[in-house]
């Protein structure tokens, strides 16, 4: 079945309502079967693209991926992961800052980070995390060490969306092409994942209280997460608003988006002169003659 992306794109100047996106579409799949057939199709072709955009070593990739707990982050990255050559990729997880780190700008330990030429850099949450995680507990800001004027609420948000605007735009502007995905479940599938992750024992250790501390501030967390996406989106940074209450149909959804993304560029293996040809050339006939 043929995935129609578009549908997900938040566009720049459009003001989203998260309330108005579902959280649950039709599947792009008819069974399981069939989703097996698509998953391998597509870490086929994604495997493919990746070789080429590898050898082409032109541009990077970033990937970022936001959502509640239990929005299915983890499960996307193992997808995307399968299969691929892993020196062409590489995954960072963004947890609580340390010490050192909040003694730096919020985006300092994530551009560490930032995927070389040739190489898709995943990233399960990423300095978005400082316009929605700090602004739903705004207290965070007191352990930044930040100056008190650069710490008013009318304008540190704006602000921020603005830096981070910015990043991404000279991010661009040096060959790093980003998409955002936002994975959009509902309150209702939260609560069913954290009820098996306490009833299944081989899941207990993805729960924590203080994930379920965090459902107290849905409403806040939601109103962030649609701030950012208003704010942050643009046409060369986009951000896809993936319906992730189906996981396996989240799947699909963000695999085509990349594959579409690495297929628009125009790439091509490394073209070798006369010169390497000849010396390739001799090395055979070395070989042959042996």
């Amino acid at each position: 079945m043929k995935t129609n992306i578009e549908e997900f794109y938040a566009e720049e100047g459009e003001k989203i309502k998260l309330n108005k996106i579902p959280t649950r579409v039709k599947p792009f799949y008819l069974d399981k079967e069939d989703y097996k057939k698509q998953k391998e199709k597509h870490l086929h072709k994604f495997n493919e693209l990746q070789e080429l955009f590898y050898s082409y070593n032109k541009y990077a990739l970033l990937i970022i991926f936001q959502g509640m707990d239990a929005a299915g982050k983890d499960g996307a990255i193992t997808h995307v992961m399968s299969g691929v050559n892993p020196e062409g990729c590489q995954t960072f997880n963004f947890k609580q800052p340390s010490t050192e780190e909040l003694d730096h700008d919020f985006f300092w330990r994530e551009y560490k980070c930032l995927p070389e030429r040739g190489r898709i850099g995943l990233f399960n949450r990423s300095y978005y995390e400082e316009v929605l995680v700090t602004k739903v507990h705004p207290e965070i800001l007191k352990r930044q060490q930040l100056p008190p004027d650069l710490t008013d609420k009318n304008k540190i948000w704006k602000n921020r969306y603005r830096s981070i605007v910015d990043i991404e735009r000279h991010l661009y502007n040096n060959g790093t092409l980003i998409i955002k995905f936002f994975l959009h479940i509902s309150e209702e599938e939260q609560k069913k994942r954290f009820l098996a992750r306490i009833d299944e024992p081989d899941k207990n250790w993805k729960f924590s209280a203080a994930d379920f501390k965090e459902r107290e501030y849905w409403d806040d967390y939601m109103k962030a997460y649609e701030d950012c996406i208003n704010n942050t989106t643009t046409e060369r940074a986009p951000w896809y608003i993936i319906p992730s209450d189906d996981k396996e149909n989240a799947r699909l959804i963000m695999s085509q988006i990349i594959i579409n993304k690495l297929k628009k560029i125009k790439m091509n293996y490394p073209v070798i002169d006369e010169e390497k040809k000849k010396e390739l050339l001799s090395i055979r006939n070395s070989l042959t003659n042996k």
